[in-house]
């Protein structure tokens, strides 16, 4: 049995938020995660054009919210690669450079519900175990689209993990959206990333 288990958390993160923290931290602590490696997108294929902060802002702001905590780490894997981020190329040379690790890919459930739309699926279920954080508002839609995804994908059902810890509705659209309101978006992401957004003047009516 591998004994070091590496959680993969990646992300556009425009901005990174406290709902990313913790869908981080309770993977971590339900899995027993040696790891949560935070892995800013570089230029998500599914949106494109939309990303609002440069990708070297967004690098920061992750550096600022896990520097907090020493299990938490930040990759520039996808952001240093040139073309598309497709979730199984990282995965792909993650398993060849930490080949000693269990991997553990961590969603949110809107996200595990696009996985047929993503480039090799079936690929990404092969090389990572699938940790779903749930969100609120799915209610019974949420059940069934689990059991829609085991069966389009046989291999999920052994690799499948659904956390149990506190889900809270926190989107980066809605901060982006307060910030341009010049509403408050204390508590919502990391004070650090707070400051740094209003030093950088990210997401104001000018820059939007």
């Amino acid at each position: 049995m591998t004994s070091k288990r590496l959680g993969i958390l990646g992300g556009s993160f425009d901005p990174v938020h406290v709902g990313h923290l913790l869908a981080a931290e309770t993977a971590r602590e339900e899995l027993q995660l040696t790891e949560v490696m935070f892995i800013p997108a570089g230029a998500p294929w599914m949106k494109e054009g939309q990303l609002h902060a440069v990708a070297e802002d967004r690098v920061a702001m992750v550096k600022l919210a896990v520097g907090l905590r020493k299990v938490f780490t930040m990759s520039r894997l996808e952001v240093d690669r040139s073309g598309p981020s497709y979730t199984v190329d990282t995965l792909e040379i993650l398993k060849q450079s930490r080949s000693a690790e269990e991997l553990y890919l961590i969603l949110g459930m809107d996200a595990f519900l696009e996985m047929p739309r993503w480039r090799e699926p079936e690929r990404v279920v092969e090389l990572a175990q699938i940790v779903v954080a749930r969100r609120p508002g799915y209610g019974a839609a949420e059940g069934a689209g689990v059991d829609a995804m085991l069966s389009r994908f046989p291999g999920l059902q052994s690799r499948l993990h659904l956390l149990h810890g506190p889900a809270i509705d926190i989107s980066a659209t809605d901060i982006r959206l307060r910030v341009m309101e010049g509403r408050s978006i204390r508590y919502l992401v990391p004070e650090a990333v707070q400051t740094y957004i209003h030093w950088r003047g990210l997401y104001t009516a000018a820059k939007a």
